[in-house]
């Protein structure tokens, strides 16, 4: 007898600014996005930021091409959902290795920018079942999490902070981030009532259509993809169509 899924607790969205770290273009739109369309119409400031443009994720187009492409597939996608800001650290796709580098980088892109939510994706080994994770998502989000704790510490990175060589005022910590949120994780005990802002994840996804075309996905339909992952999400909110996100309080040591 099929056991059935706990219900899911709304997120607290008492906020105004995130900030979404990802491996990938794509990474959000596959099932994130209308989270996002549902924020920024509240009011929301939010921002993205690419580990890296993608660029090896075409095998028919060469990094080098793939890398303006991507990067403007994500621009656009980002703009659909009310997303202005889209920065692309420019790691090579692929590779991306956790480590203190890796840290380092991350916990100076979330002392610029001073969130109070963090979003990112999944980073256990499989996203359900057998179905494994990517590399660079798991390596992106595992530095995702001691990244927003290390930009807290003024002795880790200190380097980072204060007035840079010229004079002008530099970084400072920045502890201000309540939590960060795992989009499709696994092991997510809440989510975001999608269900008024479906149609633009939708919208949002088919924005990336030369990945797409590069996966060879010739029947692929970004609306049934993203109904089949939303709707048993929905269900355990008792709603249309929802998101899930697992949720990682932050804090002093969190």
């Amino acid at each position: 007898m099929t056991e059935t899924p706990p219900p899911l607790a709304p997120l607290d969205e008492d906020w105004d600014r995130a900030l979404c770290i990802v491996a990938h273009p794509d990474d959000m739109e596959f099932g994130a996005a209308a989270a996002v369309a549902r924020w920024t119409g509240q009011g929301k400031q939010v921002t993205y930021c690419m580990v890296t443009s993608g660029e090896a994720g075409i095998d028919g187009l060469h990094p080098d091409q793939c890398r303006s492409v991507r990067e403007a597939e994500q621009v656009e996608s980002a703009r659909i959902v009310g997303v202005d800001e889209v920065e692309f650290l420019g790691l090579q796709d692929g590779v991306v290795e956790y480590g203190v580098a890796l840290r380092r980088l991350l916990a100076e892109v979330v002392r610029r920018h001073r969130p109070e939510i963090v979003v990112t994706g999944n980073f256990h080994d499989t996203f359900g079942g057998r179905n494994l994770n990517q590399a660079d998502h798991i390596a992106v989000g595992r530095a995702v999490l001691d990244a927003v704790r290390d930009a807290g510490n003024r002795w880790i990175f200190p380097e980072q902070l204060g007035p840079d060589t010229e004079g002008r005022g530099g970084l400072e910590p920045w502890g201000g981030v309540r939590e960060v949120w795992a989009a499709g994780s696994p092991e997510a005990e809440h989510a975001v009532d999608t269900t008024d802002t479906f149609d633009k994840g939708v919208e949002s996804l088919r924005a990336h259509g030369a990945y797409i075309d590069g996966l060879g996905w010739e029947h692929f339909d970004p609306a049934e993809f993203l109904e089949g992952l939303s709707r048993g999400t929905g269900s355990r909110m008792g709603v249309a169509f929802a998101a899930p996100f697992e949720v990682f309080p932050m804090g002093w040591g969190g």
